[in-house]
This record gives C-alpha cells, structure tokens and sequence, in this order.
C-alpha cells in the first residue's frame, strides 16, 4: 500500500484521509488533499491528484493533476461553484496560508489555476473555516489562524489562543465574514449587523437560499452545538434558538442541507474528546432538532466531509474515527451513505434489482438499454457493499 491508493482485488480505492475537501458535481464525488498518519509522523497527500467516486456504483477512479499545483496540505476550505472547486486556506508544510486556486472538474483535464491578481485586503492565513456559496461569491467564515499585532481590529472579532503566542504573531479563532467575488477577483469584507457568534474554528456551514448557516465547533476551550444563521444579502446575524432538546456540543462535524427546510448533522468529536457518530435534523422552520436513526452508528467520523447526493443522500466520506490529536492512527476512506428523506418508486425499484441481480439475471436483459446502464451500477454498488460486509455476493 503507498500513500495514494490501495488496491482491493483489481478495484482502486482512495487512500484514507483527514481534513481533505470533497465536492460532488455530476454523480460524482471529488476528493482532494488531507493528510494521514504513517508511522509517527503526518503526511500530506499528494496535491497533483484527484479522487473520483462514482455513487451509484461505488467505484473509485483518480486522475493527476496539471498547471499551477498548490501545496500539499490540510484543513483548506473547499467549494463547488459553476463546476469549479475553489480551496482557500489550510495548513501545508510551511505553516497556515491564505491563498486561493482553482480548478475546472468538468473539462477531464484537471488543470489547477491560482488566483494572484485579486483586488481588496485578503483574509489572514487560516484553516478549519467554512464557506457559503451565494450569487457567484465564495463566503468564508471562521477559522483559526494568525495575525500580526497591527492586523487585530476589534477583540470580539479575533480570540488570542493564549497558549500559541509567539513574538508578534498571535494565534487565534475568528468570527469574520469575507466575500470572493468569482466574476472580478475581487475581496472584500462587508460589515455585519445583529448577534454575532462567538469566534470559532472546526464549525459546521451549509447555504440554504439566500442564507448561511453555522453550527457549533471549537470556541477557545468548548465545543458547542449553537446555530447562527447570516443573511447573505442583508449581512444581518441571527441566534437561531432551538425548541427541542439539542446535540451534545461538538467540533469536526458536518452539516448538510437536504432539503429548502432541513439540514443534517453527523459526526463529530464531542465536549469530552470522544468521536461521534450520532446523525440529527434540523428543520430551520420550525427550529426542531430530532436525531436520525441510521446504520452507521458503529462508525464514529471526525473532520470528515459530507456532500448532498441523488435523492437527499448524504454521502460522508473519509475522516478520523479517533480523537486524531492524540490517537492519529484511525483515518477512514469509506463513503458512508445517509438516507435523509424518503426514497421515489423508482429508486426502491432500482436498489431492489441491484440487491437481487442474481436472483434476476435472466429478465436483465429485458431492460431498455439507459436503465440497464443504471442498473449496471447499482449491482456494482451493492457487490462492494456486500463484500465489505463480509458477506457473499450476488
């Protein structure tokens, strides 16, 4: 096994990870950069490559990269705009940074651009932030990172992780709210209004309309599993207070939405360092919390990452099913899939053949041709699933 792949019978399969970035465009999911644990040590993966996973039938292929290749590294936030994953941030061998690259996942050629001739004042360097995606922008929340003494402008905006001071660099976690605009290049940082959420890194995001939701994450020395909700056109906050009984606190989770009124949670690492593996709901309309029963509960998942896939699946994949800054050895590269909402005729009809394909052979050849293509990877998804369950296939 080397440090990209590993193969499982003549199938490819990405390579475990953590903190990486994974987008979903056209049924498949895209996966990118973070790091595992080999031997004592933290390695980066390889940035000249990316991870396709087809999930509708489980099958992994990669492809390597060209053009201005940003660093290995970490903790980046990554988004999918107009068929496009934009990373900004993270953490590489050089320490955290602020930098911004691009890359087309439509044209098979996989060709990373950065962006240097931006216009306005850049954030500051950072990792573990969030990012809402609104009429062309990349919206960025959030973060731990650093700053010089000059770049401290409001105390309520940036908290001093007292335990990382070093001369004139101050660490720290962020409450700050920046806009790239996609169509000029260009920064800015537009004054909020209303109840700010404290400071934090390691949150959750998800964009529903016009809105931008955060949930809990690392608050100097808590894990919560508050909900703030920013109007990305007004750039007014908002407490959303719940009114039913809340998640524990957490950090490292993910938060999806589903539907116009439902956002899901899964995961995380708790108030006590323990990993979770707990999947709730959300309903922004009427503030309700109500936990999901699901069949990964065996898997707990951190700084994992989550995509909305066909029919209001949720497809998590990677992360760490240990309390990675004392453990490190527990990196995952499954996709776990969550059922969020009830399933169309068609789907049951098509899971329910790709289950039974060989108690059904003899009539798969009657299908018309689109539908047997389907098919054809519905059966492949069930076969790997199958055979990771131990049992045989059909």
């Amino acid at each position: 096994m080397d440090v990209t792949g590993e193969p499982h019978g003549t199938e490819l399969v990405a390579r475990e990870r953590s903190g990486h970035t994974a987008l979903l465009e056209g049924g498949f999911l895209y996966v990118w950069g973070g790091y595992v644990a080999v031997g004592d040590d933290e390695v980066f993966l390889p940035s000249d490559e990316i991870w396709l996973y087809d999930t509708q039938s489980a099958l992994w292929q990669t492809h390597r990269m060209e053009g201005e290749i940003p660093p290995p590294m970490s903790g980046t936030c990554g988004s999918s705009l107009n068929g496009h994953m934009y990373i900004f941030g993270g953490c590489d061998d050089h320490g955290h940074t602020n930098q911004i690259y691009y890359v087309n996942l439509l044209d098979g050629k996989y060709t990373w651009r950065k962006v240097t001739n931006s216009k306005g004042l850049s954030p500051t360097p950072r990792d573990k932030l969030s990012c809402w995606v609104h009429d062309d922008r990349l919206i960025y929340f959030g973060g731990y990172g650093h700053k010089r003494l000059g770049e401290i402008n409001d105390s309520k905006s940036f908290i001093v992780d007292e335990a990382s001071w070093v001369e004139e660099v101050f660490w720290g976690w962020n409450n700050e709210v920046h806009v790239f605009d996609s169509r000029t290049n260009t920064w800015s940082e537009p004054p909020t209004q209303g109840i700010l959420p404290a400071p934090r890194a390691a949150h959750a995001s998800a964009t529903l309309g016009n809105k931008g939701y955060i949930c809990g994450g690392r608050v100097v020395e808590t894990r919560r599993c508050d909900i703030h909700c920013l109007d990305l056109e007004s750039w007014t906050w908002t407490e959303v207070i719940p009114t039913s009984t809340i998640p524990i606190g957490r950090s490292w989770h993910t938060l999806t939405a589903v539907s116009d009124s439902t956002l899901f949670l899964f995961g995380g690492l708790s108030v006590n360092c323990e990993p979770l593996s707990d999947g709730w709901t959300f309903n922004i309309q009427t503030k309700e919390w109500k936990e999901l029963e699901h069949k990964h509960k065996n898997k707990p998942r951190l700084w994992h990452t989550a995509c909305l896939g066909k029919d209001s699946d949720v497809i998590v994949f990677g992360g760490s099913q240990d309390y990675i800054l004392l453990v490190d050895k527990g990196h995952c590269n499954d996709a776990l899939v969550f059922q969020t909402q009830p399933y169309s005729l068609q789907r049951l009809c098509e899971d329910c053949i790709g289950r039974n394909a060989r108690m059904l052979q003899t009539q798969l050849s009657l299908l018309p041709s689109k539908l047997m293509q389907i098919i054809q990877k519905r059966i492949s998804f069930f076969r790997i699933a199958k055979r990771k369950s131990g049992k045989r296939t059909g």
